[in-house]
Parts: structure tokens; C-alpha cells; sequence
């Protein structure tokens, strides 16, 4: 009983046992945080890329790709089709993305993806990352009327008319300025005594403009005639739209001091360049409509995708066939039924199919080096704060020689009372324990209270340097993700409790080992 009473005491009175327990503290709380925070980052990531990236993905190595998805999904199905849950095929080609703003043109390189928006939604969490609540349950290109703007993107103003109205209003306001709208070829034909419409003439709601005459059926062409001549009605963009396309929110976006500033919102106009497929390659253009914004809250891809309708992307590269109508694709999305293993479907389908024409990858394989990267970072983190509490540890052997030194004499009037070795060993191995303890349990609190409010603290921190302290731009996300892993913790408590323990062994052994009478007369 008495070693307890002593410990207690000691623990109580000496202040030098203070620097020992907020050495602990500050190791194993620094240990959770980072743990949870690498924990959270990682947990994220793997989500997103998973939901991004499909599970598995069948490839095309020609940069032309092959025609025919229908049949390669019946091969794939053939071979893995116990396993498969849903596919899709898409094109993907780099292009470069072309957009006035304020008068002046900006040009950004872009990865454009051609998808079946009736499929893609099988395959991945990619209707999440939209903005419209009825584009998240299915994607549609056509522009919506409004209904853009979130509850939790209050600061997105912008948002607030975005669809049919922005697209509305623009169209006015260039018609008030006498700027002369983009045309669609849309020939028909009028008596060559018919006035022409004024060039640049904007059509308005109800206005005869730029329409056939009267007795021309609608959706008829009418006869050719050679006394008459050919007009091209205006496109009317309060009223029209080209082909829908899905913008990354960072491409439509600029941070300023004030915060996020977009310069795009759907509804309006964007011009898109991208190679054929001929060889060699040559460049060619469309207009499309911004129908929505894609937020994946990953930076990478949030300023790099632009998704498109497959058929539209078919067209304008040259992949479909005139004669027999097939469309050409450059990969096959798959999601796998829960449970599946996506390395052992991939193995099966590389056996299947010629490694030269066709590649086949996991989510995974896709995202290695990153992934790799992220577990070395975190391992090596590990190590280099766990030397944090080793250096506590070392500190608690120090102080441990010294008390030993300092109360010689007291040890040698235990042991002349009948106190045994064993028993002045253990006063400096429980001390040691709840030196551990108290400092564990004290960092463990402080270091789920810092990991709760994580978000805040970073906060303070950038107000005070003036500066983020976590930006979205490098780390990927907008706000820090943390995950508390309870086995973690635990590994961590215990490990910095044992720490405590081993460095009072040495000194707990040469207090045991001491002779009373001379301990007695040391001076």
C-alpha cells in the first residue's frame, strides 16, 4: 500500500512529474490529430476517386478508339457478368475550353468526356457532384429554369438566376446593345421578294422575324425553287439553346480575396475545340450551353472535366460510321455488384481480351501513385511524431535518476524498515504508469477536442496569419475531413503508457538495487 501512497504523493508535489506529463499530452494528442486528420483525407479521397473513377475500366488503347459498345458489353458480360452490376461507355479527349468574359477570351485546357447520361448514373456517384436537385436524380442536357442554388452555397449569388432566366436576360441585354447574336443554319426558303430580316436582328417572343411566311407548313422543306434565295434564321438564345455540357465548377470559377467569384453559370455559351479523329488529327469547334456545374470538391478534377453527350462527341470527332451507323468509344465504365473483388474481375478480363488493343484497370491502378503516396506520407508522419513521446520517454528516465539520486537516502530507510527491492522497484514502475496515464488520458481528451473542432481552429489560425491555413486548392477539399479510428487511439494511449513505463525501468532497477546501509550514510 505504501508504494501507491507515494506515487500519489509524488505526483502531487513534484512539479518536475508536470513536465513529464505535458511532454505525453502533447505527443499523444499530436498523434490523434494527425491520425484522424490523414485518416479523414484518406477516407475521402479513396470515396471520391472510387465514385469518380468507376470500379473497374475497360479501355481502348487507340486514341481513335473502337467502334461498336454493344457488342464489347456482351464479351464483357460473357466473361464477368456474375459480377457486374451496371456499364457505360464514354469518350474522353483532351480539348480546350474558349469563353468570353467582361469583353476579353479565356482559354483553358480541358478533359472532355462524352457520356450516356441514361447510364452513367449506374456506374458512379457522378450525379452527386451536379447542382440541380432533378440533375441528381437524372441527368438531363437541357437547361433547367431556375432551382440552381443550394442552401449550404449562400455565398454563390451568382446562382440565385442561373437557367433560363440568366440565359433570358443576357440575350436581352445583348439585343439592347446591338451585339449581334450567334447563328444557326437553319435554311428555308421565302419569295425572293420577301424582305430579308435586318442582319443581327435579334428575334423576340412573339416577333415574325426571321420565320417562315405564312402557307409553308411547319417542319416541311419546301420546294426548291431557283428565283428563290435562301435565308438563315437567327438563333434565338432567349429562347434556344445548344447542345448541353457540364463545366467542373473550378473552370467556371476564380478565387479573390472576397472568396469564390464564378464567371460561368448555367445558361450561358461556351465554345469547345477539340481533335477529330483523322490522321492526322485536325482541329474543329462547337458552341455548347452550360446546363449545370460539376463539384467533386477535388480540385484535380473539378478544374479539368467537362462532360458533353457521348452521341454529340461522336459526331463532332468523326467516330460514327456513315455507312453502318456504329459509334466508335474510347473506354466502358463498370460497377461491380457489392462484394466483388475489382482486382479479380480485372484479371479475368485481361485474360480475355488482347492487351494490345484494350486495357483494363481498377480504380485503384488508376490512382497508384497517389494513393502510395498518401500511405508513405502517413507512415512516415507516424514515425516522426511518434519519436515525439520516445523524447518524453527519455525526459521520464532523467527525472527518474534524479529522484533516484536525490532520495537515496529516503530508499534507504525504506528498506531498512523491511521494505524489499521488488517493492521499491514497483513505487518507480507505478509512477512511471501514472505519469503515462494521467498524460494519455489528459492528450487523448485534448486531442479529440482539437480534431471536433479542427475546422474552427483552422479558421483562427488563417484570420491571425492572414493567410489559409488549409487550401482547398492543394489538399483537394474545402473543409478538413477527419476520422477518429478507435483501434488507432487505443494503439496510441497504450504505446505512450508503455513508453512511460520502459523509461522508469532503469532507474526503478537501481533503486532496487541499492544497499541500505550504504544508502544510509550517502551524502
Amino acid at each position: 500500500m505504501y508504494k501507491y501512497l507515494l506515487c500519489w504523493r509524488y505526483l502531487r508535489t513534484r512539479y518536475i512529474a508536470l513536465a513529464s506529463v505535458i511532454s505525453v499530452t502533447l505527443g499523444v494528442a499530436t498523434m490523434i490529430v494527425v491520425n484522424a486528420v490523414m485518416s479523414g483525407f484518406s477516407n475521402e479521397m479513396e470515396n471520391r476517386l472510387h465514385g469518380i473513377l468507376s470500379d473497374v475500366s475497360f479501355d481502348s488503347m487507340s486514341f481513335s478508339g473502337v467502334p461498336d459498345a454493344a457488342w464489347h458489353k456482351e464479351q464483357i458480360c460473357g466473361v464477368a457478368g456474375d459480377s457486374i452490376e451496371g456499364m457505360s461507355e464514354t469518350v474522353v479527349v483532351p480539348a480546350m475550353l474558349n469563353f468570353q468574359f467582361r469583353g476579353r477570351w479565356i482559354t483553358r485546357p480541358v478533359k472532355l468526356i462524352g457520356i450516356d447520361e441514361t447510364t452513367i448514373g449506374d456506374v458512379g456517384d457522378f450525379a452527386q457532384y451536379l447542382q440541380h436537385p432533378e440533375n441528381r436524380e437524372q441527368l438531363d442536357f437541357q437547361l433547367r429554369q431556375g432551382g440552381y442554388a443550394s442552401d449550404d452555397e449562400a455565398s454563390r449569388t451568382e446562382l440565385d438566376d442561373a437557367g433560363w432566366p440568366h440565359r433570358r436576360k443576357v440575350a436581352w441585354q445583348q439585343a439592347a446593345r446591338g451585339e449581334k447574336p450567334e447563328m444557326e443554319t437553319a435554311p428555308y426558303s421565302v419569295p425572293n421578294s420577301a424582305p430579308l430580316p435586318p442582319p443581327g436582328q435579334l428575334r423576340q417572343p412573339g416577333s415574325m422575324a426571321g420565320r417562315p411566311p405564312t402557307g409553308i407548313p411547319t417542319g416541311a422543306a419546301p420546294r426548291r425553287d431557283p428565283f428563290q434565295r435562301e435565308v438563315v434564321e437567327q438563333f434565338d438564345a432567349s429562347r434556344q439553346q445548344h447542345t448541353g455540357l457540364v463545366l467542373g465548377i473550378g473552370l467556371s470559377s476564380i478565387r479573390t480575396e472576397s472568396g469564390e467569384k464564378l464567371l460561368l453559370v448555367p445558361g450561358d455559351d461556351v465554345q469547345i475545340t477539340l481533335p477529330t479523329v483523322g490522321q492526322p488529327p485536325k482541329g474543329v469547334s462547337d458552341t455548347f450551353t452550360i446546363v449545370d456545374l460539376y463539384e467533386s470538391k477535388m480540385s484535380e478534377y473539378d478544374d479539368s472535366f467537362v462532360f458533353v453527350p457521348i452521341r454529340k462527341l461522336q459526331e463532332l470527332r468523326g467516330m460514327i460510321d456513315p455507312t453502318s451507323g456504329q459509334a466508335m468509344f474510347n473506354s466502358i465504365r463498370i460497377k461491380l455488384k457489392d462484394g466483388q473483388n475489382g482486382e479479380a474481375v480485372r484479371d479475368r478480363l485481361r485474360k480475355a481480351f488482347s492487351p494490345h488493343m484494350y486495357g483494363v484497370y481498377t480504380w485503384r491502378d488508376r490512382q497508384a501513385p497517389l494513393l502510395a503516396a498518401v500511405e508513405m506520407e502517413t507512415a512516415i508522419l507516424n514515425v516522426l511524431l511518434f519519436l515525439i513521446i520516445a523524447v518524453a520517454g527519455f525526459g521520464i528516465l532523467a527525472i527518474f535518476f534524479m529522484i533516484v539520486v536525490e532520495k537515496t537516502r529516503d530508499i534507504g530507510i525504506l528498506k531498512s524498515l523491511g521494505a524489499r527491492g521488488a517493492g521499491v522497484m514497483g513505487i518507480f514502475l507505478t509512477y512511471g504508469l501514472s505519469l503515462g496515464i494521467v498524460g494519455s488520458g489528459v492528450g487523448l481528451g485534448l486531442g479529440l477536442l482539437i480534431v471536433k473542432n479542427i475546422n474552427g481552429i483552422a479558421e483562427v489560425l488563417g484570420t491571425i496569419r492572414g493567410k489559409a491555413v488549409f487550401d482547398p486548392a492543394i489538399y483537394y477539399f474545402h473543409s478538413i475531413p477527419t476520422i477518429v479510428d478507435p483501434r488507432t487511439v487505443a494503439a496510441i494511449v497504450v504505446g505512450a503508457v508503455a513508453i512511460a513505463v520502459l523509461a522508469s525501468v532503469l532507474p526503478a532497477v537501481r533503486a532496487a538495487r541499492l544497499n541500505p546501509v550504504e544508502a544510509l550514510r550517502y551524502e
